[in-house]
């Protein structure tokens, strides 16, 4: 693969970064830089900026209103947003749920939810684990059974990311209980707003409290809200976990967390000298940094093969357990080059008007650097993929 822009996308990159520094709100971008929640309304303010330009569908076909970049567009638009502190895209109804509706919904799906996530009418978040069903999904237990013209939907999800906020939620249930485990399951679309439907937060280390619980107690949902067939779902579930673990190889946040981690390592001193003239810390560097130059490689490839209407394979799973790695070497580093400094982590300490401890740029390391260690876990477990890639590729 040539990795040399071509003056056509070097040109789409100035436009990117004109975009950027036009319509960014800096008050946005700073939040980001220092770690800040951004709230509903912050990452709603974002998706509505991006949709006015026609941005915010980049990866949808051309017939359901989208940009439909090719793959190094993507790579160029990812890496200037991540670079110039960007919010992060929240992906699922945009690129989770939406490539799903692409290739699996019906006409009437398609028309009535696709524009609804564009125009930010819907938030949507993903039932996908429960409590004895992550990694090892298809063991899950959520049921749901028709009921003339509904299905009534008992169960648990949990680890629902963001799910204090949505409108709406994707969700694998269980359809026949008598079949083996990933030949009874269907996908639905469920109206959080549901009579039966109840939402716990959990509280994370950094304090936030990102992720809940979801609770169905005879929540009744409609008949035309199946996607596809009754108990395909199971096929429908891993086409989207594709698309969400080639998004999880975070190659942008990588690059602008590599950045900052080499902007601090020249202030941050050991014995006297600059930590990034350290021998052992400058070689970690380095090895990090060849080993995000080979993952966006590859990352190229895969989302090329995407663009081409191929659904990424065992590819994505390599992705997913060395972009984790990856990022998370770099927390590891940033949270040592910061010393003492990184020590506070609670949310006070980086939010509102209380007086920074130590550099500005200390006041998010601790809470990224706990908050990343459940990039091991989420989107499948790394023990997981690896024993997908060693089933696919090795034959084991």
């Amino acid at each position: 693969m040539d990795l040399s822009y071509t003056a056509e996308e070097l040109a789409f990159r100035d436009e990117v970064r004109a975009f950027l520094a036009e319509k960014l709100p800096k008050d946005m971008s700073d939040k980001v830089r220092r770690g800040e929640n951004l709230g509903k309304e912050g990452h709603e303010l974002w998706h509505s900026i991006l949709n006015n330009q026609g941005w915010l569908s980049y990866s949808w076909p051309k017939e359901f209103g989208g940009a439909e970049w090719n793959a190094v567009q993507r790579h160029i638009f990812d890496d200037e947003c991540a670079a110039a502190y960007a919010p992060r895209i929240v992906p699922f109804g945009l690129s989770m749920l939406a490539p799903v509706l692409h290739k699996f919904g019906s006409k009437e799906q398609q028309d009535h939810y696709l524009p609804r996530i564009l125009d930010g009418t819907d938030w949507w978040c993903q039932g996908y684990s429960e409590p004895g069903a992550g990694s090892d999904l298809a063991s899950l237990k959520t049921k749901a059974v028709r009921d003339g013209d509904h299905y009534v939907v008992n169960g648990q999800k949990t680890w629902t990311t963001l799910g204090q906020y949505a409108d709406w939620i994707f969700c694998l249930v269980r359809t026949d209980p008598d079949a083996k485990q990933q030949e009874g399951i269907s996908f639905l679309l469920i109206d959080m707003n549901t009579p039966g439907i109840e939402v716990r937060p959990i509280v994370l280390l950094d304090g936030t409290p990102e992720v809940n619980e979801v609770f169905f107690d005879n929540v009744r949902v409609p008949v035309e809200n199946l996607v596809g067939e009754e108990n395909k779902g199971w096929t429908y579930a891993k086409y989207l976990l594709t698309h969400e673990r080639t998004g999880i190889a975070g190659v942008g946040f990588s690059r602008a967390g590599l950045d900052a981690l080499k902007r601090v390592a020249r202030v941050e001193t050991a014995n006297g000298r600059p930590l990034i003239e350290n021998p052992l810390f400058a070689a970690r560097i380095a090895q990090v940094e060849i080993d995000l130059m080979a993952m966006s490689t590859t990352n190229l490839r895969i989302i090329s093969q995407a663009s081409a209407g191929q659904a990424p394979g065992v590819e994505s799973s390599m992705l997913k357990v060395k972009g984790t790695i990856i990022r998370q070497e770099i927390n590891d580093m940033m949270r040592r080059a910061v010393g003492p400094y990184a020590m506070p982590f609670a949310s006070e300490t980086v939010e509102g008007d209380n007086d920074p401890i130590g550099p500005d740029y200390a006041g998010p390391v601790s809470a990224q650097y706990f908050n990343n260690r459940k990039l091991s876990i989420f989107g499948g477990s790394n023990e997981i993929q690896r024993g997908i890639i060693a089933k696919v590729k090795m034959g084991g």
